[in-house]
């Protein structure tokens, strides 16, 4: 048994921000609710190993973890991979990104397996996970607009 899930947004904004914005590691405690850190351990090429700590769980917990994330932004993907694997057998996530009428399209695919003594099993991390995905990716899409917004009434403003 493992855990599977897709989740996609359509960001209307152009591709090149959606990229910039949601490959930009430092600036993920602004962009995403539940992150309180990430701190780059080292960047080789388009890899980059990084530390990712969360806010305090319900229960005072803070969750943290090393990850390797791949950017490809000719192929428009982003392939990452859990170091340190916590309560998962192991955890990948893909992200893709594609132009769409009326802005970019964001999908993330995440592959997974939960180790026997974790404190839920994969079908409940997929429930989790996929309630997450959908929260974290509204308040991804808002904060991108928002910049696009600003960025285009700052052209305007400069002409």
């Amino acid at each position: 048994m493992s855990g599977h899930t897709e989740n996609e947004i359509t960001i209307a904004a152009p591709l090149d921000l959606v990229w910039n914005m949601t490959n930009d590691l430092e600036n993920w405690p602004r962009l995403f609710s539940e992150y309180a850190e990430v701190e780059v351990l080292s960047r080789e090429g388009d890899k980059t190993t990084f530390r990712l700590t969360m806010h305090p769980d319900d229960n005072g917990k803070v969750w943290s973890w090393v990850s390797e994330r791949v950017t490809d932004r000719k192929g428009l993907a982003v392939q990452a991979r859990r170091v340190e694997t916590g309560p998962f057998q192991h955890m990948d996530i893909r992200w893709e990104y594609a132009e769409v009428p009326g802005g970019t399209r964001m999908h993330w695919t995440q592959d997974f397996a939960m180790k026997p003594e974790a404190p839920v099993d994969d079908k409940g991390m997929t429930v989790h996970i996929n309630k997450n995905s959908r929260i974290q990716m509204e308040l991804i899409r808002d904060k991108i607009e928002q910049r696009d917004r600003e960025l285009r009434a700052a052209a305007v403003t400069a002409t």
